[in-house]
């Protein structure tokens, strides 16, 4: 932990190819499901080449990891099998707020 700040975590996740029908009809319950959780911190999705949503990065201040898997696996997203690949990555703020 870095002194006077919470741990960060990076909840990074990439969808299915041909998935984008799958987002968009979930993504009301995905952003109730973001505002909900009081350590989401900062949020929004990855653009591809096309313009088109295509994967998500979720930042999190919390020291526990635990908290952010069972975000990951309630999101409404995951639960529609939207998701190629997740991953969680603690990470250490440098520079910036």
């Amino acid at each position: 932990m870095t002194k006077g700040r919470p741990m960060l975590h990076a909840l990074i996740c990439t969808d299915k190819p041909g998935h984008l029908d799958v987002r968009k009809a979930n993504r009301e319950a995905h952003l109730e499901h973001l505002k909900a959780d009081p350590h989401v911190v900062q949020a929004g999705p990855f653009m591809n080449a096309a313009g088109e949503m295509s994967g998500s990065l979720i930042l999190f201040a919390t020291e526990d990891r635990t908290h952010v898997e069972a975000f990951a696996a309630n999101d409404p997203y995951a639960r529609a099998g939207l998701f190629e690949d997740v991953r969680i990555e603690t990470w250490n703020r440098v520079i910036g707020g």
